[in-house]
């Protein structure tokens, strides 16, 4: 008899978390490492939400809470959703989780089981696959890469789409390529949605707030209201709030849906840190005008890599939309040899070259479903990246 379940066969370690371990483990050496891996910010938590999590444990709110969140938190939830995206929410319909990744876990595992399809566009964030296939699903991936600017077609879901078909899953900016669907995109594919009565949609929309060149971020639920009901439109404060090590994800959606995640949060993780839920309450509640500065800064940064990498040996780097990655596809790299006569077969080749060489660490484009290719995440100063994109340079410079 095993000692551990088959449910976790079907799955891996995060490749993105197992990069970082790795520039961690180089920099504890005294290594001179460039990470380029975390998709973290570097910008601190707002004070603001700083002080309200301080004003929380001062006056004693460290105690347990509603399991799926607070009725503060959740009206200030109902509230954003409202403001930024024009959809309305009961606190029925809302809930409240363990970050992003804990909001989709929920989800999935409380809806899909075996023989259920899930269509996941790829390139596509690491852990959507490995969380269907963990609740016994099959993931379906459809692909766009550089030349469709990483965005699927309405044609590509429809064909994807079968009887068995749960969800769609939508990520919009995109974590690993950036890329945002516009409202008339999302337009259309909410046409083939309507032919298919059976399909749920999931949204994804954690990078809502970081976006460039004056593009309008749109979520289906907004743009195709007659979609309402079966959508699960998730979002939190990890990215756009700098709050990613205070774990807050939520979801808005059908109360019966909701229940069913709260039932399995009741017996997995109970409610979210009671302080966090102060914090979040702070963040979406209080001056968002921060938000389009830091989002500016983001966009200089993209420009930045953006140009650097297009100069380099074999890369074509598309400019993304919003988050904050590029995804450079490397296609013309691939088949060439390091100067110590290591062949690059395949992306994955390319980011240990990188790394063993140069010192620098990206994570490469297989982990995200789509090669060759890799992920820079640019949330860290524009010298640290000035120096980076330099190695990653010199190093394609001295492939033959």
């Amino acid at each position: 008899m095993s000692l551990i379940a088959p449910a976790l066969n079907r799955i891996s370690p995060s490749p993105t978390l197992a990069m970082s371990s790795r520039v961690l483990e180089l920099k504890a050496k005294g290594i001179n490492v460039i990470g380029l891996s975390a998709g973290e910010p570097d910008f601190d938590t707002p004070e603001f939400v700083k002080e309200a999590a301080i004003e929380a444990i001062r006056k004693g709110q460290t105690k347990y809470t509603n399991v799926d969140g607070t009725a503060e938190l959740k009206a200030a939830i109902a509230a954003k959703f409202r403001r930024d995206n024009g959809l309305t929410y009961e606190a029925s319909q809302i809930s409240v989780n363990v970050g992003g990744k804990h909001t989709l876990f929920n989800a999935l595992v409380a809806t899909v089981s075996a023989g259920d399809e899930v269509i996941i566009p790829a390139p596509y964030w690491v852990s959507y696959p490995d969380i269907v296939q963990f609740a016994g699903g099959t993931p379906v991936f459809i692909k766009a890469g550089a030349d469709k600017n990483y965005k699927v077609t309405p044609e590509q879901i429809d064909a994807a789409i079968t009887p068995q078909t749960k969800w769609v899953l939508l990520n919009s900016p995109s974590n690993p390529s950036g890329a945002a669907y516009s409202a008339d995109e999302l337009k259309a594919i909410a046409e083939v949605l309507r032919r298919h009565p059976h399909v749920w949609v999931m949204t994804d929309d954690m990078y809502e707030h970081i976006l460039y060149d004056g593009f309008e971020f749109a979520t289906i639920a907004q743009v195709a209201p007659d979609l309402y009901d079966r959508t699960l439109t998730i979002n939190g404060c990890s990215k756009a709030y700098s709050m990613t090590g205070w774990r807050i994800g939520f979801a808005g959606g059908p109360a019966p849906l909701i229940k069913a995640m709260a039932k399995l949060q009741s017996q997995s993780t109970s409610n979210p840190c009671s302080i966090a839920q102060a914090a979040a309450t702070a963040a979406l509640s209080g001056d968002q005008s921060f938000l389009k500065e830091r989002a500016a800064a983001f966009q200089k940064r993209r420009d930045l890599v953006v140009s650097m990498l297009n100069q380099a040996k074999g890369i074509n780097c598309p400019r993304p939309e919003g988050a904050f990655y590029v995804y450079p596809d490397v296609s013309g790299l691939i088949g060439l040899k390091t100067p110590s006569g290591k062949v690059i077969a395949n992306d994955a080749d390319l980011i240990d070259y990188f790394l063993d060489d140069h010192r620098v660490a990206a994570v490469h484009g297989a982990a995200f479903g789509l090669e060759p290719a890799f992920r820079v995440s640019y949330a860290t100063s524009e010298a640290i990246l000035t120096e980076a994109c330099q190695r990653i340079q010199a190093a394609c410079g001295e492939l033959k």
